[in-house]
């Protein structure tokens, strides 16, 4: 079919379902939400046989729906409706939710149902669903929606369904009461406002919006004094804040006493109230409900061991400050005796490469400039790519459970494999970004697993990656079936086994030969050279694309178009 995909962004979400549908054979465009005469004239020039919405702010005109068949993707169960379907679902504790596939008819969520799929909830922030469970049973029911319309089938004939109409989940409901509020409700109140809009709260007498929060155990506050809402300490620039009956962690704060607000670490954003707080540093190795953004463990037999190195940077931007962390923590691990260094990302990104926020933020600093902070990130960020390149002692994987994109995809290939889950998708380009070049090493890697002109043809495409396709092309080397809470156990598994291999000191050996047949060739250091000369002049050079670029994404201002690659309908038109 001819599918035209309306988002109010091409989010996560959206990319999943192009690249399944695409998968499929389906000829697709997309259109951005912007006006309903955009999405009139993109239905005229396109030509669908459906309409698929799977991330919409609005309704769709009358005059598409009543012409068009038109799919809505609603993150909620049969009889949910409304525009905040997660929030209120995480802040009630439901145990049980799902995704509904509905036909529009002009109100909101109320049309027939063609699909739904359910899935249990689990104790974490809204993005943290949206990009897993809900993205899967999105998927899930998608198909089983299209499999039906194809068939000529009706809808679902359900029974009828109570009016679940919720408005935006108010911020009376999401504030923090600290003199009353324990710590689960203060995590669920922040994890059912992740993304947007934040919890609007006081922190050191400044009024915030709160983001990013994480359980903290006796351990951590043991010894800290302070009153419920007080900040305690710090660590990996997260705030330790107290509760009535513990404490938790917050990651990310945005201050509101500013002209500019931007979301940013938290000891970032009160930098000068918080100077002074202790820092509570932990270790790599540590327990398992100890939170901090790396973590390291081992497995396997003495001889064939496996180190893994986990990180979980908050929507997989990696900060300068947040790249030396990793970079030196790459260096510590590979003190250890260790077969195999497994390198895995969080659950929701792998990474996606430099901190467009902190960078945003060094605008409003004195004696800083956008162009040097990202300068700064660029370097940090190839840093650690380096120390992963030139680990020639042992193998490297590179694990992917979440998303990636841009220089963190890059990063990935700086391992010797890269395995990455099935629903993970990649986005291996940087020109949506002002026409960014890139760094990270790319021009060595990519070259390496697609050729010059595959390496030249993937960075003009600017469309996201599955895995299974980016498998098949060879930009990662095996795509990991199976759902993503058995990912990082099946990826454990085949790691072990290889460090355990009879033919792992031949491995080896063909590694560091390789390594050394590349660096006699041409240097690491004059494909850092290039890159980094190609990024000065995004940085600093008369072209502002990429600062505009940056600011309209940090700030999240409206799209005033779609870009071409992804409205193919008026690229053709425009020929």
């Amino acid at each position: 079919m001819r599918i035209l995909l309306l988002c109010h962004s091409f989010n996560s979400l959206s990319q999943r379902l192009y690249a399944e549908l695409a998968a499929l054979g389906h000829t697709l465009s997309v259109e951005l939400d912007i006006a309903d005469s955009v999405t009139e004239e993109a239905v005229a020039l396109f030509r669908p046989d459906l309409l698929i919405a799977p991330f919409l702010k609005r309704r769709i005109p009358d005059s598409v729906w009543r012409a068009l068949p038109c799919f809505i993707v609603h993150p909620g169960p049969p009889g949910d409706r409304g525009p905040a379907a997660l929030d209120w679902a995480i802040l009630e504790g439901r145990t049980e939710w799902g995704v509904t596939v509905l036909q529009a008819d002009g109100d909101f969520d109320a049309g027939p149902v063609w699909a739904h799929a359910g899935f249990p909830m689990r104790a974490a922030s809204k993005g943290a669903l949206y990009r897993a469970e809900v993205t899967e049973a999105a998927v899930a029911a998608t198909l089983q929606a299209l499999a039906r319309h194809a068939a000529g089938e009706p809808p679902l004939a359900l029974p009828p369904q109570a009016d679940g109409w919720r408005g935006v989940l108010p911020q009376a409901r999401r504030a923090i009461d600290w003199a009353r509020d324990d710590s689960a409700t203060v995590l669920a109140k922040v994890r059912a406002s992740d993304g947007q809009p934040g919890v609007v709260s006081r922190l050191c007498g400044v009024e915030v919006r709160l983001y990013d929060a994480h359980p903290a155990p006796a351990a951590a506050w043991a010894g800290l004094n302070g009153a419920p809402g007080e900040p305690l300490a710090r660590r990996d620039d997260a705030l330790l804040c107290r509760t009535v009956d513990g404490a938790v962690w917050l990651g990310r704060i945005a201050r509101l006493d500013r002209t500019v607000s931007i979301k940013l670490p938290a000891a970032l954003a009160l930098a000068d109230e918080t100077a002074a707080l202790p820092e509570r540093v932990a270790p790599l190795t540590r327990a398992d409900d100890e939170w901090a953004e790396l973590r390291y463990a081992e497995h396997g037999a003495p001889g064939a061991r496996v180190g893994m190195l986990s990180f979980d940077f908050c929507n997989g931007a990696m900060s300068t400050a947040q790249c030396a962390r990793l970079r030196d923590a790459l260096v510590e691990v590979k003190r250890r005796d260790t077969q195999l260094l497994m390198l895995v990302g969080g659950a929701g990104f792998f990474s996606n490469g430099i901190d467009l926020n902190t960078i945003e933020h060094a605008t409003h600093r004195d004696g800083d400039s956008a162009a040097d902070a990202s300068w700064r990130n660029i370097n940090a960020m190839n840093d650690v790519a380096l120390e992963i390149l030139t680990t020639t002692d042992r193998l490297t994987v590179s694990l992917l459970r979440g998303n990636a994109g841009a220089g963190g995809a890059f990063l990935a290939l700086a391992a010797d494999q890269v395995w990455a889950g099935r629903g993970v998708m990649l986005n291996p380009h940087y020109k949506n970004m002002g026409n960014l070049y890139g760094s990270e090493y790319w021009t060595y890697l990519a070259p390496k697993r697609l050729g010059t002109d595959g390496a030249r043809a993937l960075m003009q495409r600017r469309l996201p990656l599955s895995a299974p396709e980016a498998a098949r092309i060879g930009f990662i080397d095996r795509c990991i079936d199976g759902p993503p809470a058995v990912l990082l156990d099946a990826a454990l598994q085949e790691a072990c086994a290889m460090a355990a291999s009879y033919n792992l000191r031949d491995a080896l050996a063909r590694k560091q030969r390789t390594r050394a047949a590349d660096e006699a060739a041409r240097p690491l250091a004059d494909y850092r050279q290039e890159e980094l000369a190609r990024m000065h002049r995004n940085f600093y050079g008369f072209d502002p694309s990429y600062h505009v670029a940056r600011h309209h994404f940090v700030h999240r201002l409206p799209h005033a178009w779609t870009p071409r690659h992804l409205a193919v309908h008026r690229e053709v038109a425009a020929r």
